[in-house]
């Protein structure tokens, strides 16, 4: 499947799709969908935790988890 995204401008209720080149599809579908505000807010508790856990991987890589070992212990959480 052929993929594109594109933000356009919207100018007296109408748009205008330039697609590449390559995209070679004759026949697609269109969803309209509001542009989301690209910033993100992330807080500083965050951001300090992750470098936390960054730092004390990088000491010691061991006490990495795989995806499926870390889903487990988030399901055994709950």
């Amino acid at each position: 499947m052929e993929a594109f995204r594109q933000t356009v401008t919207v100018k007296n209720h109408k748009i205008s799709i330039t697609l590449p080149d390559d995209f070679s599809s004759e026949e697609v579908d269109v969803i309209i969908l509001p542009s989301q505000n690209k910033e993100f807010n992330i807080p500083q508790w965050q951001m300090d935790q992750v470098r936390e856990r960054s730092e004390e991987y990088h000491k010691n890589p061991s006490i990495g988890l795989d995806f499926d070992e870390a889903m487990k212990n988030i399901e055994n959480e709950l």
